[in-house]
């Protein structure tokens, strides 16, 4: 081969890996730039940001182009460097193959690798901006083929396939959170929380939802005065308003429109019913994802939904606040006041329990026909349930054996029984 050959066959292949370079840096860049950062260049009027902003709404789009042809650049570049070892250096084959491939091998990790990605990181808006208008073209020019090349790549792969590729992923923004927080750039708390929005597409309706059986609910025919209590006691500010059954929830009662109501009109609290203040019910299937969940009570602007079976009946609820805790974890209000322990000894042989507390430790420390494999209930909170038939509620009590058991204060957001009161019934049969 001549010496012109050759030259020429160098500079092409040096050219290309200051494309593939140049293509990395691009694709570096755009992943970083968010749509609002995006949306906020164009409102300032920075030259090409209207061309970046078309970009990030359809970002797979153009990285997978900016992919495409860094793969070419590079696979060409590593092939002429090959063509150039086998006509230039003397020796076994092993070897004129070898030294070009471990050549093309350290610059394509400096320059392929490390360089442009630091560059993009570093300067990300700049280089989004300046890379919008290549990207753009190259986009409309070679989109289809791209896109060609994704079905046929889905169509050889076992499984389900992804239409726009794989290549902005979400498992790529994972390992970009796990990289910041082990630099220290985000708090691990932070990295936690970022991973929770992650999971939230993940999660279905029925997995964050109050179940039927610990939901608190108010028959429509109850008065006014009866649903405030229920709510005071209970400490709920909406309560679902059921018909026949709980499978018929025909509304949903507002505490505050409850107490206007009464304001208004103060004989309204013992002659009107809650029918007739009670609001529509907002109902989702349980097998609804809770991102999409949290967007529809947004725009529906209701807090609490009623989460409802394939067969049309009652699985429960959930609220906002619900979906919110599986991001920032569980909620506390001024009334949580933390752990209890799980027996208090009080005086007159009296004892405060924790409503998680085993009925098997309930009947250990006091002597009451009670266990878990008879009752079908694992906790004293669940025993109460069970005999009372409804969610307890602070003040509700069961007698079970000559003692008397009762719900004492709610605890946490959700306003579950946090400790029932344990205490032997005075004996009447005494001084007769």
């Amino acid at each position: 081969m001549q010496f012109g050959d050759v030259l020429v066959q160098v500079l092409v292949a040096l050219v290309l890996v200051v494309l593939a370079g140049l293509l990395v840096a691009a694709e570096t860049a755009i992943t970083r730039v968010s749509r609002p950062r995006a949306e906020e260049l164009v409102e300032a009027g920075v030259r090409g940001s209207k061309g970046l902003k078309v970009i990030v709404e359809d970002r797979p789009r153009y990285v997978n182009v900016l992919l495409f042809l860094r793969l070419l650049c590079s696979t060409t570049a590593i092939g002429l460097a090959t063509l150039i070892g086998i006509e230039t250096i003397d020796g076994p084959a092993w070897w004129q193959v070898g030294a070009p491939v471990l050549i093309m091998l350290l610059v394509g990790y400096v320059v392929w690798g490390v360089a442009p990605r630091t560059l993009a990181q570093q300067n990300a808006e700049p280089v989004a901006l300046a890379a919008s208008g290549p990207s753009r073209f190259l986009a409309g020019l070679l989109g289809p083929l791209t896109s060609l090349l994704i079905l046929i790549g889905n169509a050889i792969t076992p499984g389900k396939g992804y239409r726009q590729g794989p290549f902005v992923s979400q498992a790529e923004l994972r390992e970009l959170l796990d990289q910041a927080g082990a630099d220290a750039v985000i708090e691990d708390d932070e990295r936690q929380m970022l991973h929770s929005v992650f999971e939230l597409g993940d999660t279905i309706a029925r997995e964050v939802m109050v179940p039927r059986t610990e939901m608190v609910w108010i028959e429509s025919t109850k008065t006014l005065r009866q649903a405030l209590s229920l709510g005071l006691r209970s400490g709920f500010s909406r309560i679902p308003v059921i018909g026949d059954n709980l499978d018929d929830i025909v509304g949903v009662v507002y505490l505050k429109d409850i107490a206007r109501r009464t304001f208004e009109q103060r004989n309204a609290e013992s002659k009107e019913r809650v029918d007739t203040v009670m609001r529509q019910a907002h109902f989702v299937p349980d097998s609804k994802r809770a991102d999409d969940l949290l967007r529809d009570l947004q725009a529906a602007r209701v807090h609490m939904s009623i989460v409802v079976d394939e067969y049309g009946g009652t699985a429960g609820l959930v609220t906002i606040e619900d979906i919110l805790e599986e991001i920032v974890g569980e909620i506390a209000d001024e009334y949580d006041t933390g752990e209890t322990p799980d027996v208090q000894t009080l005086a007159g042989g009296r004892y405060r329990v924790s409503a998680r507390l085993p009925v098997d430790d309930l009947a250990a420390l006091v002597p009451i026909a009670v266990s878990s494999e008879a009752d079908d209930v694992d906790t004293v909170s669940g025993l109460l349930a069970r005999r009372l038939g409804v969610v307890p509620i602070p003040g509700t009590h069961v007698d079970i054996d000559g003692y008397r058991l009762t719900a004492e204060k709610a605890a946490g957001r959700r306003n579950r029984i946090g400790t029932v009161l344990v205490e032997k019934m005075p004996d009447l049969t005494e001084g007769s």
